[in-house]
């Protein structure tokens, strides 16, 4: 990949549906495979939303632990890629590497590899920190790509497939605790789960397994715009260029988001859920 652009939407979080960035993405995936647009990497963030898993949506309390979710203010998402339950807030980074694939050929390895060793080179650059690559038993959305430091996770990889594309999604913590995050994902799963786990799922989780870059960098400041700052420098010199992010036709990303909604399960901001 020798070019690519950079279209960052990190600057203000979201606070209305939590599929809406991930419609967006599919719009842009469809756009790159074929080949109006090249191959970019996408950053954003939320306020606060709850990303679920198809797995996770399938448990037998998950209707309930959704409502309770949406009471106390989240969004709630159920995700088209692969993973695990990720909870959101305006200190988790996210990014999208989007790449064309005409051929259907797919080095998903390769593509993991290079977007982790970005967010790590990223860490490094912006508050001293080495990373760790390999699942951490015990954090929430557990995977071979998990970045660390300390035993502890602050970085996960997941990947999703399109037809003629494919993206590899990462959720970066950045500032704010680890471990309140982590207690949402208990939270869920204790609701979820109804004592009946899906052949040994959801996995247990251990909220002292995760922590935001700023609790690992110790005294060294780090905050989400030093990070995205220190993340953009890096795919500079890896062959990005930051433009404005493609905006897509009217109506769109709406369109999108109710095709989603309506195939991959229930999904919707807290507003919506209680008017």
């Amino acid at each position: 990949m020798k070019s690519f652009q950079i279209w960052d939407r990190s600057g203000e979080p979201s606070s209305g549906d939590a599929l809406e960035p991930f419609a967006y993405e599919e719009w842009l995936l469809g756009e790159i495979g074929y080949g109006r647009l090249p191959a970019g990497v996408h950053l954003w963030r939320h306020r606060r939303a709850l990303v679920l898993g198809l797995r996770d949506a399938r448990l037998p309390g998950a209707p309930k632990a959704m409502r309770w979710f949406e009471r106390e203010g989240w969004s709630i998402a159920v995700r088209h890629s692969g993973g695990a339950l990720v909870p959101l807030d305006d200190g988790v980074v996210n990014v999208a590497l989007l790449l064309p694939n005409p051929d259907g050929r797919f080095a998903h390895r390769e593509d993991f590899r290079r977007l982790a060793g970005w967010i790590a080179e990223a860490a490094a650059e912006a508050c001293g920190l080495a990373t760790d690559v390999g699942e951490i038993a015990g954090a929430y959305c557990p995977g071979e790509f998990d970045l660390s430091a300390a035993g502890r996770k602050y970085a996960g990889l997941a990947q999703r497939r399109a037809l003629r594309a494919s993206t590899v999604q990462a959720f970066v913590v950045v500032a704010g605790e680890g471990r309140a995050l982590a207690d949402a994902a208990c939270r869920f799963y204790s609701i979820a789960r109804e004592d009946s786990g899906e052949d040994g799922y959801p996995p247990a989780v251990d909220p002292a397994k995760t922590a935001s870059l700023a609790e690992l960098a110790g005294g060294t400041a780090v905050t989400v715009e030093s990070f995205v700052q220190a993340f953009k420098r890096v795919l500079v010199r890896c062959g990005g260029a930051e433009v404005p992010s493609p905006m897509p036709p009217a109506g769109e990303i709406e369109r999108l988001t109710a095709t989603m909604r309506e195939r991959y399960g229930r999904s919707r901001s807290a507003a919506s859920a209680n008017r």
